[in-house]
C-alpha cells in the first residue's frame, strides 16, 4: 500500500494542475472581447460629455458611445470610437480615415452633405448664462459676446446673423465644450451656446450658478454621417436598427 502513495500524490498533483488550467481558461474566456472577430468600422467623434468623453481609465463612453457600440454589433460591426478635431470631420469621412461621425451630430442644414442615419434623437440648441445675468431672452445677447464650440450649430447661426433679432458683439469658437463653459465661468464671455443635454452636464460639474434660457436657440436631430457617396447602404442599415432599438430616445 506505501508503494501506490507517492502515485496517488503525483496524480492528485496533476488532476490540481488540469483543474486549475481550466479554471483560467475559463475566466480567461469569461472577460475576452465578444466583438473580437467581427469587422471593425471606425468611428469619429470628439470630447462632448455626456455624449462621448473618455472615462477616468481613458475609454471612450458617454451616450453616443453606448449606443453605437450596441447598434454596430446588432449589425456585424465592432465599433471603435478615435477622436477627431471636429472640424475636419467632414474630409475625414470623404477620404475614408473614418467610417462614419457619431457624436451629437446634427443633421439639420446639413441633409446633402453627408449620407445619413437617423435621427436617433431629437435635441434642442439653448444659450446658458451666468444666473446673476441679465439676459433673459435671445434678444438680450444683442452686442454680447457670446462662446460656441468649433464647426458647431450656434457657431454657425451666430457667425452669418441667424437668429431673427439678434446680432451679438463677438463670437468666439473654441475646440470643446469644457473651454466653451471655461470661458463663461471665468467671465470672458456674457454667455455659452451648445446641446441642451450637454450644457446641463457642465452646468453640474463646474462650480458656479448657472441658468439655460427659456427660449431656446434651435430644435435638433441627431444622426450619424457617414460618406454621401459610398455610405448610403450603410446608413440606411443603421437607420433600421436604431429605428426598431432606440425608438423610446426620439422624445
Amino acid at each position: 500500500m506505501k508503494h501506490h502513495r507517492p502515485r496517488l500524490l503525483f496524480l492528485l498533483a496533476v488532476l490540481c494542475l488540469a483543474v486549475c488550467l481550466l479554471a483560467g481558461c475559463a475566466a480567461r474566456a469569461a472577460t475576452a472581447d465578444p466583438d473580437a472577430d467581427l469587422p471593425t468600422i471606425v468611428i469619429g467623434s470628439d470630447s462632448y460629455p455626456p455624449f462621448n468623453y473618455l472615462s477616468a481609465d481613458g475609454q471612450p463612453t458617454g451616450i453616443d458611445v453606448e449606443l453605437a457600440t450596441e447598434a454596430f454589433r446588432r449589425m456585424g460591426y465592432k465599433a471603435q470610437f478615435v477622436t477627431i478635431d471636429w472640424v475636419d470631420k467632414k474630409e475625414l469621412v470623404e477620404n475614408g480615415t473614418v467610417d462614419c461621425l457619431w457624436g451629437s451630430f446634427s443633421m439639420n442644414d446639413r441633409e446633402d452633405e453627408y449620407a445619413w442615419a437617423g435621427p436617433y434623437m431629437h435635441s434642442r440648441q439653448v444659450v446658458a448664462v451666468n444666473a446673476t445675468s441679465n439676459i433673459y431672452s435671445l434678444c438680450d445677447l444683442n452686442d454680447k459676446c457670446i462662446a460656441v464650440q468649433n464647426s458647431s450649430k450656434p457657431e454657425m447661426l451666430f457667425l452669418t446673423d441667424a437668429v431673427p433679432g439678434v446680432s451679438v458683439k463677438k463670437v468666439y469658437s473654441f475646440s470643446t465644450m469644457p473651454s466653451v463653459f471655461a470661458a463663461l465661468k471665468k467671465g470672458y464671455v456674457d454667455a455659452c451656446a451648445g446641446h441642451e443635454t450637454a450644457c446641463r452636464d457642465h452646468m453640474k460639474n463646474i462650480t458656479g450658478d448657472y441658468r439655460i434660457l427659456d427660449e431656446i436657440l434651435l430644435k435638433a436631430d441627431l444622426g450619424v454621417a457617414f460618406n454621401k457617396e459610398t455610405g448610403r447602404e450603410q446608413a440606411a442599415e443603421l437607420t433600421a436598427v436604431l429605428a426598431v432599438s432606440y425608438t423610446h430616445l426620439r422624445a
